[in-house]
């Protein structure tokens, strides 16, 4: 028998993220009309941190992020988005797995 699914939220639920506060390892960089990779990051982010802005700018809160590197990826040849590591100590811990 096969175990019912969990949702993604539930199994988020126990990770923890600790915010540096003023120092987000993610920017999006300024623009006025993004590109389709970083307007895909809205759906593609599996801790939702992206949003679109009510101008349709495509912003980003990085409290929450799995460091999954979904962004990395989608957006390597746009080049819209600066990533780096968050400093020691800060970002994503995870307790189980």
């Amino acid at each position: 028998m096969i175990a019912s699914a969990e949702k993604v939220e539930e199994k988020l639920y126990f990770d923890r993220f600790v915010v540096d506060a003023g120092r987000p390892h993610i920017r999006v960089k300024p623009h006025t009309t993004p590109s389709p990779e970083l307007r895909a990051m809205i759906h593609l982010c599996p801790a939702g941190c992206y949003s679109a802005g009510t101008d349709g700018v495509v912003e980003i809160s990085p409290d929450g992020c799995l460091e999954c590197g979904t962004c990395r990826i989608v957006t390597r040849l746009t080049g819209e988005i600066e990533w780096n590591y968050p400093r020691g100590g800060f970002g994503i811990l995870y307790k189980f797995g």
